[in-house]
């Protein structure tokens, strides 16, 4: 993958393509999941920047640690086309289960954070294993209601939680 550093989350771009923050996680395997997620992303948009991944406790349950990631990646599909049609096939291909636990194990998880300078899912601004990949990209962008940079809201979020730097993956 080729990768530009620093890029920032500007909306629509030169080409008329739509930046999008995704957040990816995974406790099933994810050291295979989540480089292989990304690697079926490239079938269908163009991958621009990627985060480290990080390691954490899972949320709302005693299962295994998550690993998690962000990525921003350009499209010209609009966000529910976005999901339908690129994000719930390749779940699907890695053979998610869906269940009305929304703490279950999973192989991948694959979540639109910022599509086209909006925030998708607020979870950006509440957990850390979410806020500290995507700071790691777009340190700068602020959230539109406070004001708070998603930098800020990682360091906020950081007190009290395990999470971990996983250098020893791609």
């Amino acid at each position: 993958m080729q990768i530009q550093s620093g890029l920032k989350l500007k909306g629509k771009t030169n080409s008329g393509q739509i930046q999008v923050l995704i957040g990816l996680g995974s406790n099933l395997n994810p050291e295979i999941n989540i480089p292989e997620a990304l690697r079926l992303l490239e079938n269908y948009v163009t991958i621009r920047n990627y985060s480290s991944i990080y390691q954490s406790p899972a949320v709302g349950s005693i299962g295994a640690d998550y690993l998690n990631s962000a990525a921003l990646i350009e499209t010209n599909l609009t966000l529910e086309l976005l999901r339908k049609n690129v994000l719930s096939p390749i779940e699907n291909q890695l053979d998610r289960i869906r269940s009305a636990d929304k703490y279950m194990d999973r192989t991948i998880d694959i979540d639109v954070l910022i599509y086209n300078q909006f925030v998708t899912d607020p979870e950006l601004w509440t957990q850390a294993h979410v806020a500290v990949p995507a700071a790691e990209i777009f340190p700068e962008f602020k959230n539109p209601e406070t004001g708070e940079k998603i930098s800020q809201a990682a360091k906020r979020l950081l007190p009290g939680i395990d999470i971990q730097l996983r250098s020893d993956l791609p």
